[in-house]
Formats: C-alpha cells, sequence, structure tokens
C-alpha cells in the first residue's frame, strides 16, 4: 500500500490528517463558495406554461410506443453560462418506435418560431404523426400548437410530462446529449445568423447521418430480483433499420428510403458535418463591431 508521501506530497501531517478525518458535509461547506462560481454546464430554461395545462393532458403511457408517430420532444438551449439575452435553441424530436431524430434551431424559443419548426419536422418525417409529447415549458404548451395539432381532419394526439419529472421524457432527454450537446457543447451562441446555418445542417447531413448511420438499442424486458433491476435490450439497430422492419410504415415509403441509403457514405457526411460546425463556431466566435 503506499505511503501518505507518495499520495499526498509533501503536506505537514497535521494537513494529512485533517484531510483523512473530514467527513462529506465538511468538504461540501468549504466547497460550496467555489462551486458557486463553477456552476453545472446546463441551465434549466423551461418556464411552465400553466394557462394550457388542464387542456393538455399527461401522458400516462396510453400510446401504442411500437408503431412509428409517437414523438417525443424538448428544447436545447445553447446560452453557455447565461440565460440572459436572447440566443439560439435546438428543437429536439424523437420517434420512440424507431428512434428516428429531427433536430431545428430556432432564434429564442417563441411560440411562432418553435411552431414553424415542429410543421417543418413533421412535414420531413417518414411516417405521419400521431401523438406529441412534451414537458411543460411555454414554447410547447401554448394555443398556437395546440390549435395546430387539434384542428384537424386526423387531430395528432398531445400530451405533457409531469412537471419535474425528467424521467418522463427520457427518450428525448437522452437524444439531447447524444444527437446535440456531444456535437455543440455548452458554448454560447448568440449570432442570429448562425440559425439559418444550423438549420441547413440538421436538414441535411445531421439527419442522414443519425438516422441512418447511427445505431441504438431498445429496452425490452425489465425485472426486479430483490434488490436488482435487471434489463435486456434488443440488438443494436439505425433508425432506419427499425423504419424498414415496421409493418405499419407503406413499402413506397420505405423503397424510398432504401435508395437514399444506397447514395449515402456516412465517412462524406461526418466530414461534411464537422465542416458546417466549424462555420458555425467562426461565426458565433466571431469578435462582434
Amino acid at each position: 500500500m503506499p505511503g501518505y508521501a507518495q499520495i499526498y506530497g509533501e503536506l505537514p501531517k497535521e494537513v494529512v490528517n485533517a484531510l483523512l478525518s473530514i467527513s462529506p458535509a465538511t468538504i461540501d461547506r468549504f466547497l460550496k463558495p467555489v462551486r458557486v462560481r463553477y456552476k453545472g454546464r446546463g441551465r434549466a430554461t423551461t418556464k411552465p406554461g400553466t394557462l394550457l395545462r388542464k387542456q393538455i393532458p399527461i401522458k400516462t403511457n396510453q400510446w401504442d410506443e411500437s408503431r412509428p408517430g409517437f414523438l417525443e420532444a424538448d428544447t436545447v438551449a445553447h446560452c453557455g453560462e447565461s440565460l440572459s439575452g436572447m440566443f439560439v435553441y435546438t428543437v429536439d424530436c424523437v420517434d420512440i418506435a424507431t428512434g428516428w431524430t429531427e433536430q431545428r434551431a430556432v432564434w429564442g424559443k417563441g411560440e411562432h418560431g418553435v411552431m414553424a419548426q415542429i410543421h417543418d419536422i413533421e412535414k420531413k418525417l417518414p411516417f405521419p404523426l400521431l401523438g406529441f409529447d412534451s414537458d411543460n415549458g411555454s414554447e410547447f404548451l401554448n394555443y398556437h400548437l395546440l390549435r395546430h395539432f387539434t384542428e384537424r381532419k386526423r387531430p395528432v394526439q398531445f400530451t405533457r410530462s409531469r412537471a419535474y419529472h425528467k424521467d418522463d421524457n427520457a427518450h428525448i432527454e437522452q437524444k439531447n446529449w447524444t444527437h446535440v450537446r456531444q456535437w455543440l457543447g455548452y458554448h454560447r451562441l448568440d449570432n442570429e445568423d448562425v440559425v439559418p446555418l444550423l438549420n441547413e445542417l440538421y436538414t441535411n447531413e445531421w439527419r442522414l447521418f443519425h438516422n441512418f448511420f447511427c445505431p441504438s438499442v431498445k429496452l425490452i424486458a425489465k425485472q426486479r430480483i430483490a434488490s436488482k433491476t435487471i434489463k435486456r435490450y434488443d440488438n443494436p439497430k439505425t433508425p432506419f433499420q427499425r423504419v424498414m422492419e415496421s409493418p405499419h410504415i407503406p413499402e413506397n415509403v420505405k423503397h424510398n428510403l432504401k435508395e437514399q441509403s444506397l447514395s449515402l457514405n456516412p465517412f462524406l457526411l461526418r466530414k461534411a458535418m464537422e465542416i458546417r460546425l466549424k462555420k458555425v463556431f467562426e461565426l458565433c466566435y466571431k469578435p462582434k463591431l
């Protein structure tokens, strides 16, 4: 076993003894003023839309999660370390059955801008939208989106999660990390000119790369034995593969997706994504006159 000198270096003996005897609560108390200056990376930007809570029900697992078309949605704030002022948000959506994802950038998160991007996402899906579930943010819980989903020939089931229960939207919370944060990080994107650049990326290479070439696993069974929870997952598959295997997708849609997949190269897509991201960051960090 290594000695104190190897672990603590040349610290005085009384300091070593104090470090060995200090409790976790005391450590938290001493570090509290330091942690205030170095807060966590993310910022919570969800403001509850209270007016429509009674009209938009809470999802209680009533969806058929084996059928494509039921989306979970969230917004990712590219605010850096400050929520002040205006900055870019990413509207992130994932289909629960297939894992198909779509992202769009908006300037701020006003109702009209978010609804316009959700409408564009709906047009780009390879299947009809059947259900839409979001958190309680005002960018989703508003009359514009409620009318958009309910006042149509075939209404879309519009539901929301419970307040302060992130696990209710576990599918999209995961995609917020893997499909947005891991690529864009926690930088502050406060240049409005970034929005069209991001949307050009999101609607082309980005969606093709993630939906055709990025596999994921799905939980198929969960069993609790004593104090342990045993989970079983299916084999890794891309959203494209899950769409192709779905009996609910028309054959002509599958044929078109198959033809499109044959023309794609993941290495070229990845390279194009990196070039576009470089332009985004250069524009965002360009000195302002």
